[in-house]
């Protein structure tokens, strides 16, 4: 655990990140990646875990090589929050593409949820949208369990004009913010455990599924709009990709509406394995009288 003056140590190397070239800052959160890889750890046996029961069909080749690529990119995320929480608006408009299925200044645009999803490029996506909407939005988070290190976290997150909120919180004040016309990022494809959530499949095996997304749409007259953040190849940057709202969503059927988030997920997650959150416990949470995984 990091006390306050291992908080601000870190947030100095991140800031000092900041300042070099992205390609350098990427090159050594990759390699930083590639020796953790190395060691044994109960982080990279959650990854191997996830693969083993999502892709089955994999052979034990394949499952190794997007292992280590996807360790690799989950450390270089966070290596990478130098760029992305301290970097200038110049500087992230440089490195990241934007392909956009809607307008993002429509000042007409409706009620609407940012579905997020947890690739490793995520925070740059969620800072970047936040920043094209040229508008106030809300936004939700996960509090860290560090004091220190989460305030700065909420700060950085929140410095194009979001208003962050914790996921705690979350229902009456999404419900405002959507009153007042403002756009609300939150993601939904973590494992939360049961309260607000329903088992439906993930690539086959049942995952507790959050259905918040599908009742606060009908309770807000929200639309749903998907968006995915990539990290580009060659440490070029990243690609925040923005998908049309889904039609004829929510249904009223939670277990229905979460198999669709969790299907448009695989379909994501298809395109870029490497890329999706594998060291997080996706199955942590199991249907009464099953057995854990982890």
């Amino acid at each position: 655990m990091l006390g306050r003056i291992g908080v601000a140590l870190a947030v100095g190397f991140l800031k000092l990140l900041a300042l070099i070239p992205y390609g350098i800052t990427a090159r050594f959160g990759d390699g930083l990646g590639w020796l953790l890889y190395q060691v044994p750890s109960h982080r990279k046996r959650i990854v191997h875990i996830n693969l083993g029961l999502c892709f089955p069909e994999w052979t034990p080749e394949r499952r190794e090589e997007v292992a280590q690529k996807h360790f690799r990119h989950a450390i270089r995320s966070y290596v990478e929050r130098s760029v992305q929480w301290f970097g200038s608006a110049e500087k992230l408009a440089k490195l990241i593409q934007v392909d956009s299925e809607v307008d993002l200044l429509d000042p007409d645009m409706p009620p609407t949820l940012l579905l997020g999803f947890h690739f490793v490029a995520i925070e740059a996506a969620s800072v970047w949208i936040n920043y094209s909407l040229h508008r106030p939005c809300g936004s939700l988070y996960q509090p860290m369990s560090n004091k220190a290190l989460d305030d700065i976290a909420k700060k950085q997150r929140g410095r194009f004009d979001a208003e962050m909120a914790s996921r705690a919180d979350s229902a009456r004040i999404v419900l405002r913010w959507l009153r007042d016309r403002k756009p609300v990022m939150l993601g939904a494809d973590m494992d939360y455990g049961m309260r607000n959530s329903t088992f439906v499949p993930f690539f086959g095996v049942q995952a507790c599924t959050l259905t918040a997304v599908g009742r606060l749409a009908k309770t807000g007259h929200a639309q749903i709009m998907p968006f995915v953040g990539e990290v580009l190849p060659n440490y070029k940057g990243y690609k925040l990709r923005v998908f049309k709202p889904w039609d004829n969503y929510p249904t009223g059927d939670d277990a229905a509406d979460a198999r669709r988030m969790n299907a448009f997920l695989e379909e994501q997650v298809r395109l870029m394995p490497e890329q999706y959150y594998w060291v997080h416990k996706r199955f942590k949470t199991r249907p009464p009288g099953e057995p854990g995984f982890y």
